[in-house]
């Protein structure tokens, strides 16, 4: 239960709903055992008119805490009977609209705070950082924001609406029993401890339980995402049976310790009906008894009856509420444990948003190991890149080169050297104002399920028109190929762009990021998936837009139509070599050798 402690803020924030919700079931309950009481009453003044004896009756129900009853008392036999039923009848039309108003306010309290609580999760996947995403696998995140928060819910709605029922059900039922007789009330109680004692047991085995389904069913989810995002590849490798087998496995561990959870949740319900069913028999064992010794106390027993009978919902309910609260005291411990963890890389205190990054960025002595593998990605790197420069960052795959855009964009943090812009170290700059200073193209291309247009425009802070989307998809070169969309722009391009080729998918990443308009243009490896007709007119075009902007180009080949001021060429994450084009090509070294190898293919090619 202390995890669900969490939640105490959000019952404070909705205090008014939830007060107005606990009064409500309250004053429900306390019409509805007026009921049994009248009914009592009633049965009472049959039995003394059949004896003729109606003074004994205002004598035996002297001590009721019921005000109508007393009232009743008032009137002869035949109005009595006519008027209780219409109280009877009254009551119970009071305790349903009472009972409305309370789901309208412990329900929609419910629906607010899972409201509140999943944006609280999104948000703090936000704010975390990329290494927490390389460890962390889709299908849990997604079954905590959806399945954890739902169950959450449960527990602050329908959980807390049938416990606050429940006690109040019990307290004025077991008060008015007891001012009415204490002995059988005694009676008809004493199985209650055996209940509160199950209760107990069953609870702890259902917590252990629940958390090991929430486990088993973030795996499936995993499973079942990464076949649906995989599908292509699954298909071609011809692995659907083997992929199903697996999924089967997965599914099958989850249903064998649902089936096991589902097992022990079942003792509840005969347990409660068993524990109700022996009060009931003591009623009218011990209450037969008595009646036959005094006939004046028929309308009582027969009132006690009517008690344990309402009783025996809110009783049976124990268990589903106690379930659903172990439930969502595991959901609530994953959530806790998730929004616990603190984004590693994150805007410092005493950083301030900058309107604008000028001078040198400058990676000084930096070395970087990633933490999830232990490989050392970069060691030692030192380079400048001056203002509206182009520099070309070229290197082999695995060589550390992707490593410098990560770092420069703050999903990392080195672990030795520094980086900075102008005087600035990145690290005391706010981190919002870094990123939105420079336009970025991953290697890794993500296009969002919405239309073309809309992806072009994903980075932009103010709304612009088409005829600037249209104006940089020219520049990426894909303009005339989202023409021949059967919608052109307004296309949906489909889950992580599934219905463009690699080649369109990239060419719109580099529309995104030249619309940003950056002061730093940063483009890693994005031309890998175009041929290379097309990558001469993308470079000749970004040639001209980026005469005056600061570029650094990660690549693994060469573009020799750019003028790039410099040229680094990294090796096994060190720098081998640095210098412009003709310097690297009069060292003889790699560079030249890559420079060579990439002339003969074209060569071949036009051939």
């Amino acid at each position: 239960m202390k995890h669900l402690s969490a939640l105490n803020k959000y019952f404070w924030k909705y205090r008014v709903r939830f007060m107005a919700g606990i009064i409500f079931v309250v004053t429900s309950n306390y019409f509805a055992i007026l009921q049994p009481e009248i009914t009592g009453y009633i049965i009472s003044q049959v039995t003394q008119f059949i004896k003729h004896k109606p003074a004994a009756i205002k004598e035996n129900y002297s001590v009721s805490i019921s005000f109508l009853v007393k009232w009743l008392q008032h009137f002869n036999f035949k109005n009595i009977v006519l008027i209780a039923s219409l109280i009877i009848l009254l009551l119970a039309l009071l305790r349903g609209l009472l009972m409305f108003f309370m789901r309208q306010t412990l329900i929609v309290m419910s629906r607010y705070i899972e409201y509140d609580l999943k944006n609280a999760v999104y948000k703090h996947y936000q704010e975390l950082d990329t290494g927490f995403f390389k460890t962390h696998s889709t299908g849990d995140m997604m079954n905590r924001i959806t399945e954890d928060v739902s169950r959450v819910r449960m527990y602050a709605g329908p959980a807390i609406m049938y416990a606050a029922n429940l006690v109040a059900l019990i307290t004025l039922c077991v008060m008015n029993m007891l001012r009415k007789d204490v002995y059988l009330s005694m009676i008809v109680l004493a199985p209650l401890p055996i209940l509160a004692v199950t209760i107990y047991i069953i609870n702890n085995v259902i917590h252990k339980k629940s958390e090991k389904v929430q486990s088993l069913l973030s795996d499936l989810t995993t499973n079942a995402q990464e076949s649906y995002s995989g599908i292509r590849v699954i298909k071609s490798f011809v692995q659907e049976k083997a992929m199903l087998g697996f999924f089967s496995k997965n599914s099958e561990a989850y249903r064998k310790n649902a089936v096991s959870l589902s097992k022990v949740e079942a003792i509840y319900f005969p347990s409660m009906t068993l524990v109700v069913g022996l009060s009931t028999l003591l009623t009218i064992l011990v209450g037969g008894n008595m009646a036959l010794h005094n006939p004046d106390k028929v309308g009582i027993i027969v009132e006690f009856v009517l008690y344990i009978n309402m009783l025996m919902f809110p009783v049976s309910a124990i268990g589903s509420v106690a379930s659903m609260v172990q439930r969502a005291a595991a959901s609530q411990k994953r959530i806790n444990e998730f929004l616990d963890k603190k984004p590693v890389i994150k805007s410092n205190v005493g950083t301030h948003k900058e309107e604008s990054l000028s001078g040198n960025i400058s990676f000084n002595n930096v070395s970087f190991t990633y933490p999830h593998t232990g490989v050392k990605a970069i060691n030692n790197i030192s380079f400048v890149v001056k203002p509206g420069e182009k520099v070309m960052v070229l290197g082999k795959t695995g060589s550390g080169k992707s490593t410098i855009a990560q770092l420069l964009l703050r999903f990392y943090d080195p672990g030795k050297g520094s980086i900075c812009i102008g005087e600035k170290n990145i690290y005391n700059v706010d981190l919002k104002s870094l990123r939105s200073y420079i336009s970025y193209v991953p290697q890794d291309v993500f296009l969002f399920s919405d239309s073309v247009s809309n992806n072009v425009r994903f980075g932009m802070k103010h709304e612009s028109n088409e005829a600037e989307v249209e104006q940089y998809a020219k520049y990426a070169a894909v303009h005339n190929e989202i023409l021949s969309l059967e919608n052109g722009y307004a296309t949906t391009v489909g889950e992580r762009g599934v219905t463009l080729s690699g080649g369109q998918k990239q060419r719109v990443s580099i529309a995104r990021a030249l619309l940003k308009q950056g002061q730093i243009m940063l483009f890693d490896d994005c031309l890998s998936a175009v041929d290379a007709k097309t990558e001469h007119v993308i470079v000749n075009n970004l040639n001209e837009f980026l005469q005056h902007k600061t570029t650094i180009i990660i690549t693994h080949r060469i573009f020799v139509s750019i003028a790039f001021d410099k040229i680094i060429v990294i090796d096994n994450g060190r720098i081998a070599e640095a210098g412009t084009h003709d310097e690297l090509l009069a060292l003889n070294g790699f560079y030249t050798e890559l420079y060579n190898l990439q002339l003969r293919e074209e060569e071949a090619v036009n051939n």
